[in-house]
């Protein structure tokens, strides 16, 4: 068993999950997963997410509004928009003030998934409007963000060099020289299936470039699956893999990796160690 594990980014209250969600999610302790984040991505899975948290002790949420929730009519098909278009009327400001009662919840540790995607056709002045009251938002809450970028780098780090929000730049892509001063702002990076894929070398770089204490583990959960599980289903089970991989990159034990990442993911959400 490897472990402790500790998936700061997960989706299990996605579609690819109905059949077997807490079939999944209670065999996890048992493959030394010990603390995983739900990511809401709207008012449309945002209390499933905290009601998922409620019924496993090892199980919080972050709740927000992913920029994709933005996509509009006709950009895909009506039953892949969010409820911030079919709801709300792409009135962003609305649907946070719905999500609002949500972060009196002790489970909820996190603003998030939120940021910025420029790789769909969402609008960006819209994106960057949300993406930058969700920041103030998190300031106001004195809880982390995590934060979404695609295709976005600018754009985002310019925001989040204006606020210097604590948080999580989920997934990272970018450089290891911003790794280094993002780190140095004190922002966690989050590394996932991604990172083991052959081609990552601009990972491979930022994982080696970064302190220690601004590492962490994610899966983007059903997504992401790292080699040697690529393209099936994920689950947090599988950041072994990616753990290992990290370790051999940094010439440590994949136990070392496993203890400093789930100590940085306590230390960021506020949970006891």
């Amino acid at each position: 068993m490897a472990g402790p594990i500790f998936d700061t980014h997960a989706h299990y209250c996605a579609a690819a999950f109905d059949a077997d969600r807490h079939a999944v999610l209670a065999g996890l302790p048992a493959t030394g997963v010990t603390g995983v984040v739900e990511q809401a991505t709207s008012s449309g899975d945002a209390a499933a997410c905290v009601a998922l948290a409620h019924q496993y002790p090892w199980l919080y949420a972050a709740v927000g509004i992913h920029p994709e929730s933005l996509l509009p009519r006709g950009s895909c098909p009506d039953e892949m928009l969010a409820p911030t278009v079919t709801v709300y009327g792409g009135d962003w400001a609305a649907e946070m003030r719905a999500l609002a009662p949500l972060y009196d919840d002790p489970k909820v540790v996190a603003v998030g998934e939120c940021g910025l995607d420029y790789h769909w056709p969402v609008p960006k002045d819209a994106q960057l409007a949300l993406f930058e009251a969700q920041i103030r938002l998190a300031l106001e809450l004195d809880k982390p963000v995590i934060v979404h970028d695609r295709e976005a780098h600018a754009d985002v780090y310019a925001l989040l060099k204006k606020y210097r929000p604590k948080g999580v730049v989920h997934c990272y892509s970018g450089s290891a020289e911003d790794a280094v001063w993002l780190a140095g702002q004190g922002l966690y990076l989050g590394f996932g299936g991604a990172c083991t894929f052959k081609g990552a070398k601009r990972a491979a770089k930022a994982i080696a470039a970064i302190p220690p204490e601004q590492l962490l583990l994610e899966t983007d959960c059903p997504y992401m699956a790292p080699h040697p599980y690529r393209g099936m289903r994920c689950d947090s089970s599988m950041i072994e893999a990616v753990g290992e991989h990290i370790a051999a990159l940094r010439g440590i034990s994949p136990a070392e990796v496993f203890t400093a990442t789930e100590q940085n993911a306590r230390r960021i959400f506020g949970l006891a160690e």
